[in-house]
């Protein structure tokens, strides 16, 4: 690449950064990270659900001075965008998670943790004091799983992120064409019980989808979630909610939030976009806890429109991802700043002055 092509070269968007992960990482580790289940229909439609919303946008309302900053279960946040809980950062760069809540933090905002990380709980929270969540599945082996949120209370994250799309593991055929596993030097360091053994390299298979049927507890119930709530002080957010009455049974087993999401769609393909789901989910929940939601946010007009149907924040997935595996901390840091300018100068544009004047008239 020569000096004049630079210029061009240096990403503007979110998008920009996908392209240039996707040279820069092997075909393995950015399939594990882009494709969804079979046909990737909802990883698509996901993103192609906020292409269709538009907005009234307000004008002459003294937009001059605009305030981004928000509140998500008490905790400030610099804006209304977190970091998704994402596995196993190390694919993208050799300092993995530890880059990533790095710039989660330099951006003033919560970095939810995976349970499937490179780098351990302890060793993130040892390295930065930034506002973290734990993001958790439940294991067969309830001990394992009573460990888990032990650790994640002793190590400083304030909240428990329960995963419950996942009675087992979407139909991810790019993983399974790659031969998914985990290189040699990574490993799933929260999970260091000899009982857990390792993520296998599988001939002809995925060896994350063999290790998921193998541990996870495929007979979760909203009990479970109850049982949760018992053996923590923490306050329990349940993951991957796409119904109403789904949310009041969340309501009901204890939640202190909801995240709305379809994992992404790596999970069950066709399932519809998140943004759709959304107002479902905001009317029968009704004001009684937070609703998140996450899923194909790739813009500031996404985050806005998310906000103006009831939610609280968003959470960003993939597009960290590609920022880490561009530039480590710098690009997760980057990415987040990015999109809090878009997520401003949408204010302006849509007349808002602060996250409380975005409201569901601004959706057309």
């Amino acid at each position: 690449m020569n000096k004049t092509q630079e210029p061009d070269r240096q990403p503007v968007n979110l998008l920009d950064y996908e392209r240039l992960a996707k040279e820069r990482m092997t075909a393995m580790a950015f399939g594990y990270y882009a494709s969804g289940a079979k046909d990737e229909i909802t990883v698509a439609a996901n993103n192609q659900a906020y292409n269709e919303i538009f907005l009234r946008y307000r004008v002459l309302r003294g937009v001059g001075t605009r305030d981004t900053a928000t509140t998500v279960l008490g905790h400030k946040v610099a804006m209304p965008v977190l970091v998704a809980p994402c596995a196993f950062n190390g694919l993208a760069h050799p300092l993995g998670e530890l880059a990533t809540a790095r710039g989660a933090k330099a951006a003033g905002t919560i970095y939810v943790m995976s349970t499937m990380s490179n780098i351990s709980m302890e060793d993130v929270a040892n390295d930065s004091n930034g506002a973290r969540w734990f993001q958790l599945y439940i294991y067969k082996d309830r001990g394992v799983t009573k460990s888990l949120v032990e650790r994640a209370e002793a190590a400083g994250y304030t909240a428990i992120v329960l995963t419950a799309d996942a009675p087992m593991l979407g139909h991810r055929e790019a993983d399974i064409r790659n031969h998914f596993h985990l290189p040699d030097g990574l490993v799933a360091a929260n999970l260091n019980d000899p009982k857990l053994g390792t993520i296998p390299h599988v001939a002809g298979a995925s060896g994350i989808a063999e290790y998921f049927a193998s541990l996870l507890d495929d007979d979760l119930t909203w009990r479970d979630v109850e049982w949760l709530r018992s053996i923590t002080r923490l306050p329990v957010l349940v993951k991957g909610i796409d119904r109403g009455d789904d949310a009041k049974s969340a309501i009901d087993s204890g939640a202190a939030a909801i995240i709305c999401s379809n994992h992404g769609g790596r999970q069950l393909d066709t399932a519809r976009p998140t943004i759709r789901a959304l107002p479902e989910v905001i009317e029968a929940v009704d004001g009684r806890i937070e609703v998140l939601v996450d899923g194909g946010i790739r813009r500031g007009t996404d985050v806005l429109k998310a906000l103006a149907f009831g939610a609280r924040a968003v959470l960003l997935g993939r597009p960290i991802l590609w920022g880490l595996a561009v530039d480590g901390e710098a690009g997760v840091r980057r990415v987040l700043e990015l999109l809090h300018t878009e997520f401003d100068q949408t204010m302006a544009l849509c007349g808002c002055r602060n996250i409380g004047e975005i409201t569901r008239d601004l959706i057309a």
